[in-house]
């Protein structure tokens, strides 16, 4: 999701929302908040997360017409930044007879922050009991799963340019990594997953990077942990004929708004990889180069895809090769200002993403194969516009790297 924490200047662009409206035949979108139920009503609403709002409060942005703000009388003024009618409601059945009011004329078909079925639950933020309440009122409620993709999932040209840089800079450090544990082992020092993922965090400092959490640095059976993270305390020796898997990402610390990146290389702490891992190592990259060129297609010939069909393609190709057990999470995330973003996952496991891959959006392709002594995944970003498709941080990992060669 986008930063909370915003300029004063920045302000809920009204007519943006309603042109999106129109074009995907909405009659209007309704925000409903309570107990932080939905941080992306806060960050397209441009609300910052010091308001007050202890009690039940909806926003109705309508195709044609004046919004209405519905608010409880003790925090008349908890949208008071946003443009609108103000409601004042009280009680209860004071809330329910006044939400029907507002929503009564012309609104027929309403997006909210709901998923059929949770089938997505990034969207699924309204509880099933104000799904029924709105329903009760005559609207038919559906997903906006794709308007919240527009504006929340989008990059700018600048944050594209943020998202080129921090992978760039995230691809030298996986070569400064590999580089630093080949140089303490040939000078006899020790050193650690826990080692390499501080020296990976000091570059992090270096390159004017930040993360929400520490890179992964996993060998042997700790590469087959999909999410395994060294810590001070629990952690393995680095030593050679090791199986090394590195997953960083990062994204500008000097620049608001800026773009995460996020790859994944594997290494062997030798001079000569065992054909074990090039074995699994090339069945991943393969799926991993199917799927983008699946996507390669489909944005030269102006087609629209889905999350759900890119997996398929990673994901049938290693079921051929007989390893699809051993694929055990989706093929790819959204990414933005959050590394895990609000748009279109590359899903067709976890959930079925339904969600259309929207021109000026950013996400990984990162299929994997975990086994009990060693795991392989390849990470790669992929940004696609009207006409073209992007992948920072060249070259992209065509070999498993031979770290001590």
């Amino acid at each position: 999701m986008k930063d909370n924490i915003r300029d004063q200047a920045e302000s809920f662009d009204l007519d943006s929302v309603r042109a999106r409206l129109r074009e995907s035949g909405f009659d209007g979108w309704l925000f409903y908040f309570f107990k932080n139920n939905d941080p992306l009503a806060l960050s397209i609403l441009k609300l910052t997360e010091t308001h007050m709002f202890s009690r039940r409060w909806f926003y109705l942005v309508r195709a044609e017409g004046e919004p209405v703000k519905l608010v409880h009388s003790i925090e008349a003024d908890a949208l008071s930044s946003l443009p609108g009618e103000r409601v004042i409601y009280v009680g209860w059945r004071d809330m329910e007879e006044k939400l029907q009011q507002i929503l009564s004329p012309g609104i027929k078909k309403l997006a909210m922050q709901y998923s059929p079925k949770n089938a997505i639950p990034y969207i699924a933020r309204v509880d099933a009991g104000t799904v029924e309440l709105v329903r009760d009122a005559g609207a038919e409620v559906c997903s906006s799963h794709d308007l919240v993709q527009h504006f929340e999932a989008t990059w700018s040209r600048a944050q594209l340019e943020s998202h080129i840089y921090a992978t760039d800079k995230l691809r030298s450090i996986v070569d400064d990594a590999f580089a630093e544990v080949k140089r303490r082992l040939t000078k006899g020092e020790a050193t650690t997953e826990y080692d390499i993922q501080r020296f990976i965090l000091d570059k992090f400092d270096q390159y004017k990077l930040t993360t929400y959490s520490p890179p992964i640095v996993a060998i042997n059976e700790n590469s087959g942990n999909p999410h395994y993270q060294p810590t001070e305390t629990v952690h393995k020796p680095i030593k050679e004929g090791d199986f090394l898997l590195i997953d960083l990402w990062a994204k500008r610390s000097d620049m608001k708004g800026s773009v995460y990146g996020d790859i994944t290389w594997t290494g062997f702490v030798g001079d000569a990889v065992p054909q074990k891992y090039v074995e699994i190592f090339e069945i991943v990259r393969d799926a991993r180069n199917a799927a983008l060129d699946y996507v390669k297609e489909a944005v030269g010939q102006g087609k629209q895809i889905f999350g759900w069909q890119v997996d398929d393609v990673a994901r049938n190709f290693i079921e051929s090769k007989g390893y699809g057990k051993y694929f055990v999470h989706r093929t790819g995330h959204s990414i933005g200002e959050e590394v895990h973003g609000n748009g279109a996952n590359i899903d067709n496991l976890e959930t079925r993403d339904e969600r259309a891959l929207l021109p000026n959006t950013g996400f990984s392709i990162e299929p994997g194969v975990y086994l009990p002594e060693f795991g392989v995944r390849s990470e790669i970003d992929v940004y696609i516009d009207e006409n073209s498709v992007t992948v920072a941080g060249q070259p992209i990992q065509e070999s498993i790297i031979p770290i001590l060669k």
